[in-house]
């Protein structure tokens, strides 16, 4: 459940004042506060600036990285593992933090960043299993045969081979069940890498 009606009342801000300076109906705030409706990310922001109050803060997001803090292991760093990652969206505003991994503080030297994000799915089994954590490198690139998290035409992020070529990108699972796609450079089909897979952490 987010904060926002909270903070809100916390500041001793009616419903009414804090819609009209975010630009929304009060039906609407209301249905924010409830969690009745998702407020896209530019209302987040609005109404974090209004409340003066980060995203992370309103979404309730702090509290849980509070508590991984507090058991996190010395000599690490602590990420977010995400169950989907929407296109468009920056990951401070994503909200589906579903666990913790730590990684070694050699890993982001030279300001590299990583995230965790569980694998779904059959179309990269045997390599993936369903509910694996791959730890992922964050940068736009790729190189040809690197297994990848990218973005489809705007849709979720998916874990698949990239595969590149002369005149286009094949993204291709590695469970024979599941067809290769391929998507031409000079087609209408936009392929965005996320970040490439560096690790892979599974219980047993």
């Amino acid at each position: 459940m987010n904060r926002i009606k909270e903070i809100r009342t916390a500041k001793k801000m009616k419903q009414t004042e804090l819609a009209g300076l975010v630009n929304v109906s009060q039906a609407a705030l209301s249905g924010y506060e409830t969690g009745k409706f998702e407020p896209d990310v530019d209302t987040l922001k609005k109404i974090a600036r209004v409340l003066g109050t980060s995203i992370d803060h309103l979404l309730g997001n702090d509290e849980i990285a509070d508590r991984a803090e507090r058991e996190h292991p010395q000599g690490g760093v602590r990420i977010h593992v995400y169950a989907k990652i929407p296109a468009g969206i920056p990951l401070e505003a994503v909200d589906d933090i579903v666990d913790f991994e730590d990684i070694p503080y050699e890993m982001t030297k030279g300001g590299k960043e990583y995230i965790g994000f569980k694998v779904s799915g059959s179309s990269m089994y045997p390599k993936y299993i369903e509910g694996d954590t791959v730890i992922v490198l964050r940068q736009p690139e790729c190189n040809s045969g690197q297994d990848c998290v990218v973005y489809v035409n705007g849709y979720d992020a998916t874990l698949k081979k990239v595969v590149k070529q002369d005149n286009g990108i094949w993204l291709q699972p590695l469970n024979p069940a599941y067809e290769a796609v391929f998507y031409p450079y000079d087609g209408k089909d936009e392929i965005k890498v996320l970040g490439i897979v560096k690790q892979i952490r599974r219980d047993i």
